[in-house]
């Protein structure tokens, strides 16, 4: 049996973010955005790359966020 396994989703590069499209206890599908990031006037939707249930949102529009930041946190579903 899987186990469940927390996965980050970082920033990966200087932004600002624009929208949070999820929140806490949201069920997300692979592919799914979840947050809008811009950067020197262009914006960068941040996708999932798991299915999971968001457990964290730690940025929130109007932040500047820098590379490596954490924007989120879901526990995976096992496979």
């Amino acid at each position: 049996m899987a186990r469940e396994q927390t996965v980050r989703i970082l920033a990966e590069m200087v932004a600002n973010v624009i929208v949070v499209e999820v929140a806490v206890d949201d069920e997300v599908a692979a592919g799914d955005m979840v947050c809008l990031l811009e950067s020197m006037k262009m914006e960068i939707p941040v996708l999932t790359e798991s299915a999971g249930v968001v457990t964290a949102v730690k940025v929130t529009p109007g932040d500047v966020v820098q590379e490596g930041d954490i924007l989120v946190e879901l526990t995976a579903r096992p496979s």
